[in-house]
């Protein structure tokens, strides 16, 4: 069936947006139109966003650089919206693929899959294609840590990636101090880096002390009350909190890592970059791909199933 198309152009200015939201609102669930424009429509894609919610999906079908094509539908009342986080969780292949093509779905998991290719501006088509062939590729592999006992999988966090912060973290400060000293005055962005590191690692460990003190062994816990049902092991609820604090902790290291990012251009090394200078950037790449695996397991893996179990209760 033709989709009906939406000359913008055509209209007023100030009449845009406004005709724009009453052709949408006039949608029924499972209907779309398309708007016709000269320069891109992203101010509209948030504004629709604020006022009418994820109800609704946002397709490119041409981008510029003289027109761009936008298909835009009112979401049915009953359909799932799945979010960047679950789809990480239910296969690390087409994590892998978000994290190459700058989807944040850690810190930003919560977004829906519509929403977060809308704002890089992605097609579904091309978003459906990329991660079809990160599934296809044999060298990629497909953990399923969201079957793992939440027990195990805390284990797993606290053993690999928490050891791997305070193993790698002491090294990273040490490195960035003496590359800071070395070269800190031609590249006056090192100083302020190597304390921006030394901050962001000094707010982990305290993190990570909390997980492994207070969170984790209430969750291994839980787990074996849910197998073994001994009412005298029965634990009390009330993680919901403590879950909480946790997330807005990860939210504040994601905040900090892009700040670290920002204020060396990405980590571009400059030609006078010595062994010790090169080894800094890549070891703070390293770290910075660890802690958003570190994240994600926690944000989008452990933490829900955790408090599914809890509800059980």
């Amino acid at each position: 069936m033709e989709i009906a198309t939406l000359d913008v152009t055509q209209i007023e200015p100030r009449l845009k947006h406004p005709t724009i939201f009453q052709h949408f609102d006039a949608l029924k669930g499972g209907e779309d139109f398309i708007i016709f424009n000269d320069h891109d429509p992203k101010p509209l894609y948030y504004q629709l966003l604020g006022e009418r919610g994820q109800t609704f999906t946002w397709e490119y079908l041409e981008q510029g650089p003289e027109y761009w094509r936008v298909k835009i539908g009112k979401l049915k009342a009953d359909e799932p919206q799945e979010t960047v986080g679950e789809l990480a969780a239910r296969d690390l292949r087409k994590a892998a693929k978000l994290r190459a093509l700058g989807i944040d779905f850690c810190c930003g998991g919560k977004k829906t899959v519509k929403e977060a290719i809308g704002e890089i501006g992605l097609t579904e088509e091309a978003f459906n294609k990329a991660m079809e062939e990160e599934v296809n590729n044999p060298a990629a592999q497909n953990l399923n840590f969201s079957d793992w006992d939440i027990g195990f999988l805390a284990d797993y966090i606290s053993n690999v990636h928490h050891q791997y912060i305070r193993k790698n973290g002491p090294l990273i400060i040490e490195l960035a101090q003496k590359v800071a000293g070395r070269h800190g005055a031609q590249h006056p962005e090192l100083p302020p880096l190597a304390r921006g590191l030394e901050q962001l690692i000094a707010d982990l460990n305290s993190h990570i002390a909390k997980e492994d003190r207070i969170l984790f062994p209430a969750i291994k816990a839980l787990a074996t009350y849910l197998t073994d049902k001994s009412e005298a092991n029965r634990p009390q609820a009330g993680l919901t909190r403590v879950i909480q604090v946790m997330e807005a902790e990860h939210q504040q290291s994601g905040d900090e890592l892009r700040t670290l990012r920002k204020l060396t251009g990405d980590y571009v090394l400059p030609p006078d970059a010595c062994n010790s200078y090169t080894y800094l950037f890549d070891k703070i790449k390293e770290f910075e791909q660890d802690l958003f695996m570190h994240i994600h397991l926690e944000n989008n893996i452990l933490f829900p199933n955790t408090l599914k179990a809890e509800a059980s209760l």
